[in-house]
């Protein structure tokens, strides 16, 4: 099939690691952890005290009428758009802002906003909420503030599927471009989860670390919360090339599943079917691919699970892949995750080298593939994929593709 070629050409991001990509980078191939002691979120009786939060924000010149009506997670997805537009070298205006959009994935909304609003109206008393709470909340508010603040007037929408929201916001991205509707998308994920109601709610499900994120080790105990937004410059490789723009790696496909079994127990079959559905896209054999970045979230279930569907697929060539969870590093940021991973594709096929496993310390015999313990290694990185996989069984999978 003679489809257009997308290619990457900005990436921008913030989250525990590092206020910018370089940064976020820099911290992942040198298997820094950013997970510790949460001292910026009112945490109440939580039992839960550790995490992965952003410890300052940077500067970011947002005018003010637009920062009074963002909830945290549209202002870091803000930030990281403008990151990635400054690298790709774009600025819209009226020759082309009908031409340039973007999708930005989310996995739970406003929770800053409403947890606000509920306790001032329950608690202290308060008789009306605050005016901005609806379009401070809602899932799709993040990707209209992306496009308000970068003038972006073609495809802008939201997409939300928990987990996977990065990367369907990828493969919803390009398709705006394979099929003409732009010329360029921003795309990416972001979410702030580090508020009192939504880490209690974590917290009943009985998935989270007492510690730290150790993916794929024998002492695994569970996964941890973080916040955070990654996004990237896409681009058909027509536009870019007839710009000069500086190609970073290409976006050769997607591939998405739907479990159809349980809301929160991941199967086999599901994410076999996204990773084979993905190298398809793609047009990518087995073999071709190296790195992959797994989900990896660091819960028992999850890693075994993820291990057995990556050796359904590649079958011998799964030992010769490196794997490795860059969450043990970020921890789970949920609608930001795969956009902060797609970071680590980008950079792995640029310089060669795979992020680690950080905090591995013991061999599972259920997880018995290269996971890349502790320190990166080097080796050539032509492809690498992206796994992302969610509670309701919705599975996204992205490749990307050394330029």
């Amino acid at each position: 099939m003679n489809r257009k070629r997308i290619v990457i050409t900005g990436i921008g991001g913030l989250c525990a690691l590092g206020s910018d990509a370089p940064a976020i980078w820099d911290a992942m191939r040198n298997g820094r952890s950013a997970i510790g002691t949460l001292v910026h979120a009112p945490l109440h009786d939580l039992k839960t005290r550790n995490g992965a939060e952003i410890g300052e924000l940077p500067e970011h010149g947002i005018d003010r009428k637009q920062l009074v009506s963002m909830d945290r997670f549209s202002l870091l997805a803000v930030i990281a758009a403008r990151e990635a537009m400054r690298q790709a070298g774009l600025v819209s205006d009226e020759t082309n802002t009908y031409r340039m959009g973007t999708v930005v994935g989310v996995g739970v909304c406003g929770w800053e906003a409403i947890e606000e609003n509920y306790r001032a109206l329950l608690l202290h008393g308060k008789n009306r909420a605050g005016i901005f709470t609806v379009p401070k909340v809602m899932p799709g508010a993040a990707a209209g503030q992306v496009s308000m603040s970068l003038g972006l007037r073609g495809p802008v929408f939201g997409v939300t599927s928990a987990c996977s929201s990065s990367n369907h916001a990828f493969a919803s991205a390009m398709d705006q471009l394979r099929s003409g509707r732009a010329d360029v998308m921003v795309a990416g994920g972001t979410d702030a989860p580090l508020v009192w109601g939504v880490v209690k709610a974590w917290e009943a499900l009985r998935v989270l670390a007492p510690d730290t994120c150790r993916p794929f080790s024998a002492d695994r105990q569970g996964l941890v919360l973080g916040e955070g937004a990654g996004m990237a410059v896409l681009e058909t490789y027509e536009h870019a090339v007839a710009r000069g723009a500086t190609i970073l790696a290409e976006l050769a496909g997607a591939g998405m599943s739907g479990d159809a079994s349980d809301i929160v127990a991941p199967t086999v079959e599901g994410p076999t079917a996204a990773m084979r559905a993905c190298l398809l896209d793609a047009g990518l054999a087995p073999e071709e691919v190296d790195y992959i970045n797994a989900h990896g979230t660091g819960t028992k279930a999850n890693d075994q699970i993820e291990t057995a569907a990556i050796r359904r697929v590649f079958g011998a060539h799964a030992y010769k892949l490196s794997v490795s969870s860059t969450k043990s590093m970020h921890a789970h940021c949920l609608g930001a995750s795969g956009a902060l991973e797609m970071i680590a594709c980008v950079m792995a096929v640029r310089e060669g080298l795979v992020p680690p496993t950080a905090n591995y310390r013991e061999a599972d015999a259920d997880c018995d593939l290269d996971v890349t313990p502790n320190v990166a290694k080097k080796r050539e990185v032509r492809v690498a994929i992206s796994n992302g996989f969610a509670f309701g069984g919705t599975n996204a999978v992205v490749a990307v593709k050394a330029a």
